[in-house]
């Protein structure tokens, strides 16, 4: 599953991928997720909505939101689009501004040209058809506004200590940061921020961290050609005896047997 931790220059990213559970983290980019096999719950501040096959959900920039996946016995698959704002056009500030008040759009709701909209965005995600994806973008953002009423993004705690907890990790995990570093930088106790973590993310700092540098290393793994050493470094691990320990306790094979896995992954296929 991808989950973008780390901003970057990209603009535009869209992919298949298995769910799984990921735990809290925001980026700058807008995501929208439509399941194309299982179900999947995706969290929002403190709120789980539940999604089946042909759900949608979309949520705007800076929003802290999680996902989980309860019965790990079956498939669960989902199309994971992720957008600069930017390509938002006139819906720009709308998106800085202001969130869904539920995520969630059924099935049996969705207007077709959010599907065909994802299905066309999937097929023409080459870097080149920026024009083509701010196009669908847009049709996707007004289709889904016409169902979803909007609420003050200033309402969802956006200045309360975990969401700057969120936010300080999704800037900083590929950085050599601590626990007592972070306190300074947050300015609150070391004590405070360990609470922080074990009362609401429930595990200390150092899983929480290395959860968010694996999930991007799981990433770059699936979805790109650097090499292992290139994506431990990347990811801000340590060492490649760090990575290999954390990635393998994790999911039970090695970086690169896990790589190999993945890309045997199927293309799907989006009914209308």
């Amino acid at each position: 599953m991808y989950a973008l931790y780390k901003n970057t220059n990209k603009n535009f990213e869209i992919h298949l991928d298995k769910n799984t559970h990921i735990g809290p983290h925001l980026h700058d980019a807008v995501e929208c997720v439509y399941v194309t096999e299982g179900t999947l719950e995706i969290g929002i501040t403190t709120e789980l909505y539940h999604m089946n096959a042909g759900d949608f959900a979309i949520v705007f920039p800076n929003v802290i939101h999680h996902y989980q996946v309860f019965d790990k016995t079956k498939k669960s698959n989902a199309i994971y689009l992720l957008a600069s704002p930017v390509l938002g056009g006139s819906y720009l500030t709308t998106l800085q501004q202001s969130s869904p008040v539920t995520p969630i759009i059924p099935g049996d709701q969705l207007h077709p040209d959010i599907l065909y909209a994802m299905n066309s965005l999937y097929q023409n995600h080459s870097s080149s058809q920026e024009i083509l994806h701010q196009a669908f973008l847009q049709i996707i953002i007004t289709r889904a506004l016409e169902m979803l009423p909007l609420c003050d993004k200033e309402k969802m705690a956006s200045d309360n200590i975990i969401y700057r907890t969120v936010a300080y990790i999704a800037e900083h995990f590929t950085e050599p940061i601590s626990l007592t570093s972070m306190a300074s930088d947050l300015y609150v106790s070391p004590y405070a921020l360990s609470r922080v973590f074990s009362s609401t993310f429930h595990m200390n700092f150092n899983k929480y961290l290395n959860n968010v540098r694996l999930e991007y290393a799981r990433h770059l793994l699936t979805h790109s050609d650097l090499s292992i050493t290139e994506i431990y470094e990347d990811a801000g691990f340590e060492s490649q005896r760090t990575f290999n320990r954390v990635f393998t306790d994790a999911c039970h094979m090695s970086p690169r047997d896990y790589k190999k896995l993945v890309r045997e992954t199927i293309s799907p296929v989006l009914s209308s």
